[in-house]
């Protein structure tokens, strides 16, 4: 069973700083970061490939967020810099062993392995 646990959220002013991380039981093809708004559909953020280090953002975060994975390839981080109150939500790590597809969808119905979420709340 693959466990994905994140962690690092919490409460910020607008304009500052939060790290996330994620740590995971196994490897993947590819890891993204999701968030979900209360009332709203969870979106796509930032994705990963683990081999070759591909990134794509949202356009939303792109220039401010920051996805990176450790050596070990075993903890998923997201850096969000310049924080602004729409960036408020629940965050969630998700992960797919499926490499046949080219990794960064930012769709979330490409991950098949997800985290339980940590909260980030950004106040003006």
């Amino acid at each position: 069973q693959v466990r994905l646990v994140e962690s690092g959220g919490g409460s910020v002013q607008a304009g500052g700083t939060a790290r996330l991380s994620c740590a995971t039981s196994g490897y993947h093809y590819c890891m993204a970061w999701f968030r979900q708004a209360p009332g709203l559909e969870r979106e796509g953020v930032a994705t990963l490939q683990t081999r070759g280090r591909s990134t794509n953002y949202a356009d939303s975060v792109q220039g401010r967020f920051t996805i990176s994975l450790d050596s070990t390839e075993l903890t998923l981080f997201l850096e969000m810099n310049n924080l602004k109150p729409e960036d408020t939500g629940m965050y969630f790590c998700a992960g797919t062993y499926d490499s046949s597809q080219r990794c960064g969808s930012l769709n979330q119905y490409s991950y098949q392995y997800w985290g339980q979420g940590t909260q980030v709340t950004v106040s003006s």
